[in-house]
């Protein structure tokens, strides 16, 4: 296969092909694996994203023969891979979220930088505890939408459940993040 031809290939043509040539599989992680670390280190901190990435991909290794192959890309299969370790993690990643709760700007000289540095710090105190209280499920839908900007069949797809559970978690999830979070004037 020329370099051309796996730059357009499906990742379902590729990890069929990958099914009788295991090195095939490597096409996928070169794809794939720096936006799953990307996802996982938003979720539970660089570190661990390090191990889960790589056990991410272990894992669509090992099952790659229960890939769908109807689906062009294996990016939600591998996201629906990552958040399923992440629950194994669930405890640290709340854990994190709380600390990122209780902290607070750094006093500091004024200036415009330092400004937009507390206000970011600032929004990201009830964020954080807002993220927290919401249940796993819902946590889980709504960074998948916010942050990789899944659609809600993908969301569905890469967590195994209906698109209609997918769209209530995500309003329940919405629900109680604007009523966590205070609403800013933006008078100045």
């Amino acid at each position: 296969m020329t370099f051309a031809s796996a730059r357009t290939e499906s990742d379902a043509g590729i990890i069929e092909r990958s099914w009788f040539d295991a090195d095939a599989f490597a096409l996928i992680f070169d794809r794939h694996a720096a936006t799953v670390h990307r996802f996982l280190a938003r979720r539970v901190g660089s570190e661990l994203a390090d191990d889960l990435t790589g056990q991410t991909m272990l894992v669509a290794f090992d099952k790659r023969r229960r890939f769908d192959v109807s689906h062009p890309s294996a990016l939600p299969w591998l996201y629906g891979i990552a958040t399923h370790l992440i629950s194994r993690h669930r405890r640290t990643e709340a854990r994190r979220l709380r600390a990122l709760a209780r902290t607070g700007p750094a006093p500091h000289e004024e200036n415009h930088d330092d400004v937009v540095s507390d206000r970011v710090s600032a929004a990201a105190q009830p964020l954080g505890q807002a993220i927290a209280r919401l249940s796993a499920p819902e946590r889980d839908v709504l960074l998948l939408v916010a942050w990789e900007h899944l659609s809600y069949d993908e969301v569905a797809l890469a967590l195994d459940i209906p698109i209609g559970t997918v769209r209530s978690r995500l309003h329940r999830a919405r629900t109680k993040m604007r009523a966590a979070l205070p609403m800013e004037d933006n008078d100045e």
